[in-house]
């Protein structure tokens, strides 16, 4: 049977392991696991998942600190698998590279189908590139080369910072909601229980790096978001 993808599990805990591991060699994915963060890296660089589950609360290191030592050499999707529920924890997991933060206890199914949400978005679910750039006031984008300048400066902008700006711009003047956003950027589908904080989230941290021309991200009072280039 053909596998749907590569899964490491980072998690001390034996329990949560061998379920992960049975829920998802059931749905036909390649399953590895680590305990510390030394054995979590060599997995990373020998079987190169396409998804990793991280636990923040590890023995022998700080899952933040992990995350962000995966981040500085792999863009692997990251989804935070943990008991830490409290939403600063949950904002910080997002602001060092997490593209998910999920708490225990989980549902199954809706853990498979948010890491089938990410590796469609990975494998190109995504909308299509638009070439070419783009001038707005103090602000540049080269779709091509992933880049954003504001006044003449480079601006590094985060994956999903970059995709939320690229469809805004892409359907400049009309409303985007959250739910529309989730689904082009994250790559979920509508329908699904998810909550759209992350979106916000997101949204404000794009904000801030645009400086003023983040004032032409729009909020729509309870549905979402819209650009403004004029």
């Amino acid at each position: 049977m053909m596998s749907h993808g590569t899964i490491l599990a980072v998690d001390d805990n034996r329990g949560t392991i061998r379920i992960l591991q049975a829920i998802f060699e059931k749905e036909s994915y390649r399953f590895f696991s680590a305990d510390a963060g030394a054995a979590a890296l060599a997995m990373l660089h020998r079987h190169k998942p396409d998804v990793v589950l991280l636990d923040v609360v590890l023995s022998e290191t700080d899952g933040f600190d992990l995350a962000a030592s995966i981040r500085r050499e792999s863009s692997v999707p990251i989804i935070f698998l943990t008991a830490r529920s409290k939403e600063m924890d949950r904002i910080v997991g997002l602001k060092i590279g997490g593209d998910d933060y999920i708490t225990k206890p989980f549902s199954a199914e809706e853990l498979v189908a948010r890491v089938a949400a990410i590796l469609r978005r990975t494998k190109g679910a995504a909308a299509p590139p638009q070439a070419g750039q783009l001038s707005a006031g103090t602000m540049t984008i080269d779709f091509d080369r992933h880049q954003v300048w504001l006044n003449g400066q480079g601006k590094a902008l985060g994956p999903k910072e970059f995709e939320l700006l690229r469809h805004l711009i892409q359907s400049k003047g009309k409303v985007l909601s959250r739910e529309d956003l989730l689904e082009r950027v994250w790559g979920y589908e509508k329908g699904l229980a998810i909550s759209t904080r992350t979106v916000d989230q997101h949204i404000a941290r794009l904000r801030r790096k645009l400086g003023k021309e983040g004032a032409r991200i729009l909020t729509v009072s309870g549905f979402g978001y819209r650009m403004e280039l004029a």
